[in-house]
C-alpha cells in the first residue's frame, strides 16, 4: 500500500526555478521581488494528505505577493523576521512568533528577511470535521478574526503540537504512519488551530442539541463506532450516523458516559489492539506496529494506556 506520507526536498539558487517550484507546490499566483546573486532557497516538505509540514530557509530579503491559498497556513518564524500584510493590516513578526499567513481565501504579501520559517498547511475540510455544528444546523465557513494567537501560552501549545506531529507521528520507527494515525494528527492540528487563533466556530450546544442528547443517540453512535473503528472516522461522522448534531452527540457521551466520542473510540481501538496482541506472532509482529495500525502514534503513550487498562504491558501480552 502506498504511504500517505510523502517527503520532498528542493534546494536551488535559480530564481526562475524557485518561482516555478513554489507556484507548482502551492497552486497559487506568486509575485517575487528581490534575491541577489548567490540567493538560495531550501524547502523541505512532508505531505501527509490533509496537512503538510514545511521548513523553508532562504538567504535574501524578498517581497512576495501571494494569491489565494486553498487551506489554512500557520507559520512559525524560526530565525527569520517577516512583515506580513493582509486585508489592509500589516504585522511585524520576529523569530519565535506563531501566526496565520492569511485568513483563508484572502491574498497576502510578505517581506521575508533571511532566515528560516516553519509552515503548516491544513486542509479546511479538517477544520469542519472538528468544529461543525452538523446536520441541519451547519454554520457558515469558519472565519478567523485575528492572525495572532490569543495568548503566549497558546503559541507555545502550537509549537508543542507541531513538534509532536513531526517527531512522533511522521517519524515512526515502525515505518510509514498508518491512515488512522494521520487522521488523528490532522484533527489534532485543526483543534489546536481553533483553540489558538480567535475564530467564529460554534461551540455552545443549542436547545435542540440538549434535546437530542438521548440514550438512543448514544446507542446509534456506539454501534457506528464499533462497526467502523478500523476506519478514519471523525466526530462529525459519528454525529451524522446518529442523525444529530456534533454538539448533541458530544453532550450525549458526556451526559451518559462522562466521556467524549473520540475518547470512547480510542477505548474501542485499544480493545481491538489488545485482541490483535493476543493473536499476534511475537516472532513477526511488534507492539508498535499493532498500536500504529489502531491509531496510536506514540509507543510510550500506548504502553501506559494499555498497562492502565489491562494490568500488564503490551509486550507481555504479545509474548504470552
Amino acid at each position: 500500500m502506498t504511504s500517505p506520507v510523502q517527503t520532498r526536498g528542493f534546494d536551488s539558487g535559480d530564481p526562475s526555478a524557485i518561482h516555478a517550484f513554489l507556484t507548482r507546490t502551492y497552486g497559487t499566483d506568486l509575485r517575487i521581488r528581490g534575491g541577489d546573486d548567490g540567493y538560495r532557497l531550501v524547502h523541505q516538505r512532508v505531505d501527509a494528505g490533509p496537512f503538510a509540514l514545511v521548513t523553508i530557509e532562504q538567504t535574501a530579503s524578498l517581497d512576495i505577493g501571494v494569491g489565494e491559498i486553498d487551506g489554512l497556513v500557520i507559520c512559525r518564524a524560526r530565525t527569520a523576521r517577516v512583515d506580513r500584510t493582509c486585508d489592509g493590516a500589516t504585522h511585524r513578526l520576529v523569530p519565535g512568533d506563531v501566526f496565520l499567513a492569511t485568513r483563508p481565501e484572502l491574498p497576502f504579501a510578505v517581506s521575508w528577511h533571511p532566515g528560516e520559517v516553519e509552515i503548516c498547511v491544513l486542509d479546511l475540510a479538517v477544520l469542519a470535521q472538528v468544529a461543525t455544528a452538523a446536520p441541519a444546523r451547519r454554520p457558515g465557513r469558519i472565519r478567523f478574526t485575528d492572525i495572532s494567537p490569543a495568548t503566549a501560552p497558546l503559541a507555545r501549545q502550537w509549537r508543542n503540537t507541531t513538534s509532536y506531529v513531526r517527531d512522533v507521528v511522521l517519524t515512526s520507527p515502525t515505518g510509514p504512519a498508518q491512515p488512522l494515525v494521520i487522521g488523528n494528527a490532522a484533527r489534532m492540528l485543526a483543534a489546536s488551530a481553533l483553540t489558538i487563533f480567535p475564530n467564529t466556530a460554534v461551540t455552545d450546544p443549542t436547545i435542540e442539541d440538549r434535546r437530542d442528547a438521548t440514550t438512543a443517540t448514544l446507542r446509534r453512535a456506539v454501534a457506528f463506532m464499533h462497526e467502523y473503528a478500523d476506519r478514519d472516522i471523525t466526530a462529525a461522522d459519528i454525529a451524522d450516523a446518529a442523525a444529530v448534531s456534533l454538539r448533541a452527540v458530544q453532550l450525549a457521551f458526556r451526559r451518559h458516559l462522562d466521556t467524549t466520542p473520540m475518547a470512547y473510540l480510542r477505548r474501542i481501538r485499544l480493545d481491538r489492539a489488545h485482541h490483535d496482541l493476543l493473536r499476534a506472532d511475537p516472532g513477526r509482529d511488534t507492539v508498535s506496529a499493532i498500536a500504529s495500525r489502531w491509531g496510536f502514534a506514540s509507543h510510550s503513550r500506548f504502553t501506559a494506556r494499555y498497562h492502565a487498562s489491562y494490568g500488564v504491558p503490551p509486550r507481555e501480552t504479545l509474548n504470552a
